[in-house]
């Protein structure tokens, strides 16, 4: 009897565990086509040219595009994007309805799925505004941060409907270390963003000094965080000065310092924790730091290598599921 009561939970379980696995590709899918410079590669939204496969070659544009540029890579690169995006948003479209059908079972998340789907529906206006604002900084980084949420949420979901967890036992202070760990990671995501969509990942070429061997160059920090411009500026490849990207630059990397020192002390206190679980979090939190840091580091010695920049943003979503993960174990066994 009570593997039949357990059964709704475990397909939802499995669908909300495929369903972080597609958001993590959406969000390696979308940092590939805005480093690979194809954010603009359709024109239109949600087609392409007016269509709603990518057009072939030149030749295929007609009416308002018939004087456009066909970029067919680009183009490509972008309607994969917004496939996978629609296959997400009808996969938590699903988790909701399923939800909704077992709203009287009395362990099923209600309020989770249905936040979740008003995301995803602010998601594709978030991407729909990224073309017709012509890659805005503020509006891409939102986007960015939506998907990074819409992912956490996922997550969040699947510990919610995890068969058998198992608590875990933490001290009210390695608690709020959790807690300020998140937020200065949730911090350094947003400042990542930033830096990716005002093209300000070179804004230093050297490490650990910035270029030329100084360690903190002429920087311009009042243009640097300029949220909103006006419109109909097309932002492709970045409007800002040098010193202005050098100034996003060097916050990025302070914000990665002060992650990397309180994440990492985050990590060696998890390490001597009592509960075997926490302990292994700890080292998996420490290896993913590392790991994050070093592809970071990577990215400034070889000029941003497309692989090395998509793989940051991957590190990035792995590092807010960790402590995601880590926070909701020691929240139970209260």
């Amino acid at each position: 009897m009570r593997d039949l009561k357990m059964q709704p939970y475990r397909r939802q379980y499995r669908l909300a565990l495929f369903t972080s696995v597609l958001a993590f590709c959406v969000i390696l899918v979308g940092a590939y086509v805005r480093l690979s410079d194809a954010g603009l590669g359709c024109p239109d939204w949600p087609g392409c040219y007016g269509q709603m496969v990518a057009p072939a070659d030149q030749s295929a544009l007609g009416g308002d595009y018939a004087d456009r540029t066909l970029h067919t890579g680009k183009a490509w690169k972008e309607m994969i994007h917004r496939y996978l995006a629609g296959s997400l948003g009808l996969a938590i479209l699903v988790l909701s309805i399923l939800a909704w059908s077992n709203r009287k079972q009395q362990r099923q998340p209600l309020l989770l799925p249905f936040v979740l789907l008003l995301l995803v529906i602010f998601q594709a206006a978030l991407g729909m505004w990224t073309v017709t604002l012509l890659v805005k900084p503020a509006i891409v980084t939102a986007h960015l941060l939506g998907g990074f949420a819409t992912l956490a949420l996922l997550w969040l979901l699947v510990l919610r409907l995890k068969p058998g967890s198992a608590a875990a036992s933490a001290s009210g202070k390695s608690r709020q270390l959790m807690m300020l760990s998140l937020l200065v990671m949730i911090a350094q995501i947003t400042l990542g963003g930033w830096t990716s969509t005002n093209y300000a990942a070179l804004g230093c070429s050297e490490f650990p000094t910035c270029y030329a061997g100084q360690w903190w160059p002429a920087m311009d920090f009042r243009e640097a965080f300029v949220i909103w411009r006006g419109l109909g500026v097309n932002y492709e490849f970045g409007v800002l000065e040098i010193e202005a990207r050098t100034a996003i630059h060097m916050t990025h990397r302070i914000g990665a310092l002060i992650t990397l020192v309180i994440v990492g002390v985050l990590a060696m206190r998890l390490l001597r924790n009592e509960s075997g679980s926490l302990r292994k979090l700890g080292l998996l939190l420490l290896g993913v730091l590392l790991l994050q840091i070093s592809l970071g580091i990577t990215n400034v010695l070889g000029h941003l290598p497309l692989p090395v920049a998509v793989a940051h943003n991957g590190g990035a979503a792995l590092l807010l599921l960790t402590l995601i993960t880590t926070l909701w174990m020691s929240r139970r066994h209260e």
